[in-house]
């Protein structure tokens, strides 16, 4: 094996390590909020009858969560006095 096949093996293993330790460290920086996603808009987890991002049908629903930066998720103000929660919420349900 040449040298600049070596190089370029070790270049790519390096990258590769990088990136997964990249994604890993932003994915550690973001938690689930629930109750704080428009209809439609939520990363996954919208109840019963849903499959999965994007299915909630309603503003705010407490099953359906959001990826937040971590520690402000309680935080978040939502009309008529709520905030986002770190666990699912029994309010805003679709009917």
């Amino acid at each position: 094996m040449s040298n600049m096949t070596k190089t370029l093996a070790i270049a790519g293993a390096v990258t590769a390590a990088l990136v997964a330790h990249t994604s890993t460290a932003t994915a550690q920086t973001k938690e689930k909020c629930y109750g704080v996603s428009l209809a439609g808009e939520n990363d996954c987890a919208a109840g019963p009858g849903t499959t999965c991002a994007g299915t909630s049908t309603v503003d705010y629903q407490g099953n359906a969560w959001t990826l937040v930066d971590t520690g402000t998720c309680e935080s978040i103000e939502l009309p008529d006095g709520r905030t986002g929660s770190l666990e699912e919420l029994d309010r805003d349900l679709p009917s």
